[in-house]
């Protein structure tokens, strides 16, 4: 049995679900893509090819088994996307909650069943359907769940709206002894650089009191003031909205001294020496291509 903890994004990993690029599907159609990122490059004709993320998914399961980190896989599902494990489920303290994805997605999740039978049922948790929700939209922080969400009426017009304030209130009523925060983030369907698909996208804590933020990437300028204010801007590292549409804040911290970064992110990786962490560098472009980076296909199971 895996015995659930997370409380951070931060204590040293010991388990991990790392989906997978293997038959990954035909490039997809304009309308059929799922954010402006992998529409951009659709567009561009650089859309990346599965031998080359199967590739950077290999270097990053290497880097975890470095530091003697579990890493578990979904089964093979031909002709399906299953990079982004962080999508479909996440672990708040020693619960495992379902994510109400896109339902082109579903079977994203019957993929990894073998490691379902592997946590107790009762630590299983699943929202009402009217609660949209991805793991990407939840960053934990001590006593403090941040969600971010979209809550405008055009919510519907979104796809990349993933998490809506019905989510929100199902989690506050989960977890009464947590702190939850919420960040309304900006969207766009067409424009990479003006959308923050998920929380993870423009903000995430790492090693103690510090983080990486995108400003432009919130609605509501108060929320922001939260963070600034939290955390104290010096302990920010801020990115550009070229950094952001790379995935610059989507690192990974394997422990609160150990962050996982994108080899190019030259900027960041030098901020984050000089505050004294250790950079593991792994080249990841050709999966940012499609909106996402290293904490997107990702989701701790333990960390203690």
């Amino acid at each position: 049995m895996i015995n659930l903890n997370v409380n951070n994004e931060t204590d040293p990993l010991k388990s991990v679900l790392l989906g997978i690029a293997n038959s990954n599907g035909s490039i997809p159609a304009l309308e059929d893509c799922y954010d402006p990122n992998s529409l951009m490059h659709v567009k561009a004709g650089s859309y990346p090819s599965e031998d080359d993320m199967i590739y950077e998914m290999r270097e990053l399961e290497s880097v975890f088994e470095s530091y003697n980190v579990k890493v578990f896989r979904p089964k093979l599902i031909s002709n399906y996307n299953q990079i982004f494990a962080r999508d479909i489920a996440f672990v708040i303290d020693d619960k495992l909650i379902k994510s109400n994805i896109l339902p082109d997605r579903e079977r994203e999740f019957e993929a990894i069943s073998d490691l379902i039978m592997l946590i107790d049922p009762e630590k299983i948790i699943e929202l009402p359907k009217h609660c949209h929700i991805e793991g990407g939209d939840v960053i934990l922080y001590d006593n403090y769940i941040f969600i971010g969400y979209y809550g405008g009426l055009d919510y519907p017009n979104f796809i990349t709206a993933r998490t809506n304030i019905n989510a929100v209130e199902a989690i506050k009523e989960l977890f009464p002894k947590k702190i939850i925060k919420s960040f309304e983030l900006k969207k766009s369907n067409t424009n990479p650089y003006e959308n923050a698909l998920h929380l993870d996208c423009c903000f995430q804590p790492i090693g103690k009191g510090k983080a990486l933020i995108h400003k432009e990437g919130f609605l509501n300028c108060s929320e922001l003031r939260f963070i600034e204010n939290l955390f104290g801007k010096d302990n920010l590292f801020y990115t550009t909205k070229t950094e952001m549409a790379s995935m610059n804040c989507n690192v990974v911290s394997i422990t609160e001294h150990v962050v996982v970064s994108e080899r190019s992110f030259s900027r960041l990786n030098q901020w984050l020496r000089l505050q004294g962490f250790i950079v593991e560098e792994v080249a990841y472009s050709e999966i940012s291509k499609q909106g996402g980076l290293f904490r997107c296909s990702t989701m701790p199971l333990i960390r203690s």
